[in-house]
């Protein structure tokens, strides 16, 4: 059983990524740790006792992200594939940390390898999912023949606009909230035989 000291050791280091995850949903990436420990009201080197660097915090930010779309997308998996489903599940996940993955996509290029890298593997985590469901409704012929990385790419660009460019489809809400069915329909509408 933890001791009192390893509990709240724990609990500093949720306090660390749940106020790093606002943070930089707000302020971006280049958004300074001293920002951090004040928003989390703990002293500045406490953020290093549990994160040694700033690219370590950000990988372990990137880790959980992908866990929680992992799982969402594994119980999709385990009732069975449907690209509608799947798609309606992505955005469901990406609307739980919308902030954060906007800010992610709008600032990948400017992350450390590292980071850039775990981005790659949640996209490609992604794309094995939803190969799995598209590939029943290809081979049924409800899917036009079209190269699977333009189906997914194009799902994945048409997420990124909405996503980067909220304010004017969304002002002051969730864009992916307020925009999901019209997503789901449109991109449905061009692959559909």
């Amino acid at each position: 059983m933890p001791g009192k000291r390893q509990m709240q050791k724990a609990q500093t280091k949720r306090k660390i990524i749940d106020t790093a995850i606002k943070v930089y949903s707000e302020q971006g990436f280049s958004a300074p740790t001293i920002a951090i420990a004040g928003e989390a009201q703990i002293s500045h080197g406490s953020i290093f006792v549990h994160f040694p660097t700033v690219e370590d915090l950000l990988v372990c930010l990137l880790e959980e992200f992908s866990q929680d779309i992992k799982s969402e997308l594994h119980s999709l998996s385990e009732s069975g594939r449907n690209i509608e489903k799947l798609l309606s599940m992505h955005i469901d996940v990406l609307i739980k940390h919308e902030g954060f993955y906007k800010r992610l996509t709008k600032e990948a290029v400017y992350l450390p390898e590292e980071v850039k890298n775990t981005f790659i593997a949640i996209q490609s985590t992604v794309s094995i999912h939803f190969l799995q469901a598209l590939e029943p409704e290809m081979r049924a012929g409800k899917i036009k023949e079209i190269p699977f990385h333009m189906l997914f790419n194009t799902w994945l660009g048409l997420v990124h606009y909405y996503l980067l460019n909220g304010e004017l489809f969304a002002p002051r809400e969730s864009v992916l909230a307020r925009c999901k069915s019209s997503l789901i329909e449109s991109f449905l509408a061009l692959i559909k035989q």
